[in-house]
């Protein structure tokens, strides 16, 4: 019966389990750094934001409206890393890595130019671009808004190049640098943040410096190391590359479908926002704090998917197709134990959080209730619905993650939430009742086309 079962999944006898390319060993120096780095990113985020607050409403709003615009730009810059991280991955899984640096030096070319062009294009529009987004807002927000805009979009192409950068040493195999790396540059953020808004008293002027200096200082730092010619990815000489267009092609092919995922992702969340905010002050509070918690308890498993675009990519790219099955199947069951262990460990967690962060009692109750449906749903649907898309992506099959995630997103997670709201009068558990459709309809997608075999059999390079 399990024999069956795993021949179903994938074809045994085409895997020497003696000859693995990845032992567990490399799994697990792999995947421990990203999920380590993905926790302690959203962690200091959290410090961050309360950081801002204490300098008063009007700064805390402004952080926060131009944090929505921030973070779609960030996401659009990871689907680009993305395309890098498949192309690479893939050509290091052949054995060529002459290849591999070429679109590596592709793959910079490329997010600089978009990224540098983002912030030449926010810089000239910023005023008409912050009044459209958000309408009309107090002028105290308003002028906070357009200062921490300003100096936060100079930090794009930073990012975006720390983005790729990081992507090419997990492609590698090497997760633990830009671990470390990210880690320093949170600490030097929070640092930055105490003197230049405490000790300064410069505001979200001092928010948005300590930003913008500790994303240079990854961007520097990455690139610094990059070029040495001691690792597997080398980008050098930047001032000579000029643009293959082909290879261009190849990235973006990966890298425009998985933007405009993202980017749909978030668009879908401020139209979700929008509806709760409709709901009430104690509603808004309560919502918040949920999602809070369980982006957080969340973490490992995007970690482990994150991991497994490498894994999936090399397989792929030396011709293993079976074994991209295999370590898909695998780290799912990893990314099954994390999410179980960080959902009972933020259930645990979420009173203490609660009181230290003085919530009222009403948004407390039920901020609790809506933990404790996603503390037993997430551990059964989620991982469907999110690790295998990962490695489907890692072999090319971007198009169908986009079509699936974006449609199932509108429909369930948006749609559905939006009319149990407006038609039925329900509160802000509207918002996970969609949520949970959203994750059981894609999972059961995303698992036909894995058994399918389909996406196995795409051809990138």
């Amino acid at each position: 019966m399990v024999k069956k079962l795993q021949n179903k999944l994938y074809d045994s006898s085409k895997i020497d389990k003696n000859k693995l390319l990845f032992t567990n060993k490399d799994l697990k120096l792999l995947l421990i750094p990203l999920i380590v780095e993905q926790l302690l990113n959203s962690l200091m985020g959290m410090a961050d934001t309360m950081m801002v607050s204490n300098v008063g409403s009007a700064a805390i709003s402004a952080v926060s409206l131009v944090d929505s615009i921030n973070i779609l730009v960030i996401q659009i810059f990871a689907a680009l890393a993305v395309g890098g991280t498949v192309i690479c991955s893939q050509y290091l899984g052949r054995g060529e890595k002459e290849h591999c640096n070429e679109a590596a030096q592709q793959v910079f070319l490329t997010v600089l130019v978009i990224s540098a062009s983002c912030t030449v294009s926010f810089i000239g529009c910023k005023r008409w671009l912050l009044s459209l987004i958000f309408g009309k807002v107090d002028a105290q927000v308003m002028a906070n808004s357009l200062s921490y805009f300003s100096i936060t979009v100079l930090s794009y192409p930073f990012l975006a190049l720390f983005s790729v950068g990081s992507a090419f040493y997990r492609v590698s195999g090497n997760s633990r640098f830009p671990m470390r790396i990210s880690v320093i540059s949170n600490g030097l953020n929070i640092v930055g943040n105490a003197i230049l808004i405490f000790g300064l008293h410069m505001g979200v002027v001092g928010a948005a410096l300590a930003t913008l200096l500790s994303r240079i200082f990854c961007c520097v730092v990455i690139f610094y190391y990059l070029r040495k010619p001691c690792q597997p990815i080398v980008v050098e000489k930047y001032f000579s590359i000029r643009p293959d267009f082909s290879l261009i092609r190849k990235i973006l092919a990966i890298g425009i479908p998985a933007g405009i995922e993202n980017g749909m992702f978030q668009f879908g969340k401020l139209a979700i926002q929008s509806t709760v905010s409709m709901m009430g002050t104690m509603a808004i509070a309560a919502q918040a704090m949920t999602n809070m918690l369980e982006s957080v308890n969340g973490i490992g498993g995007i970690g482990i998917g994150i991991g497994l675009m490498t894994v999936v990519g090399q397989c792929i790219g030396a011709g293993r197709k079976e074994e991209a099955k295999y370590y898909t199947i695998k780290l799912m069951g990893y990314a099954q134990i994390t999410i179980v262990l960080s959902c009972l460990i933020t259930m645990l967690l979420t009173k203490p959080i609660m009181y230290l962060a003085g919530m009222e009692t009403e948004s407390a109750k039920l901020c609790f209730n809506m933990m404790l449906a996603i503390t037993i749903v997430k551990p059964i649907i989620w991982i469907y619905s999110f690790v295998p898309a990962y490695g489907m992506r890692a072999a090319g099959d971007v198009k169908f993650s986009m079509l699936v995630s974006t449609g199932s997103m509108w429909i369930f997670r948006v749609a559905l939430c939006i009319f149990l709201v407006k038609v039925w009068g329900f509160g802000p558990f509207s918002v996970w009742i969609g949520m949970f459709t959203d994750w059981t309809v894609r999972g059961m997608l995303f698992m036909m086309r894995f058994f399918s075999g389909k996406w196995a059999n795409k051809q990138l390079i």
